[in-house]
């Protein structure tokens, strides 16, 4: 089992084309079924969280393929990304 803190810091990559899309700011959370929704990237441009777009890039749980000690691998569409990157 994963705390929510446990996904803050790591990296997340996609599988489909390689891209290293960034590390886990935060977790989207449905406290009514104590299930996660989503994790959160810091928008493209944010420097430590701070400065730049306010934008943020969240993954769905189910684009989640493998959780491990320092990565995340998701399987997101160029669709998807390119809406992120944008």
């Amino acid at each position: 089992m994963n705390r929510s803190s446990d996904f803050r810091q790591k990296e997340v990559i996609n599988v489909s084309d390689g891209r290293r899309l960034g590390f886990v700011s935060d977790v989207e959370i449905d406290l009514e079924q104590g299930k996660v929704e989503a994790i959160v990237l810091p928008g493209v441009g944010k420097l430590l969280g701070f400065f730049g777009k306010d934008n943020e890039f969240i993954i769905p749980w189910d684009k989640i393929v493998k959780i491990g000690e320092d990565i995340i691998l998701v399987d997101l569409d160029e669709r998807f990304i390119r809406r992120y990157l944008e």
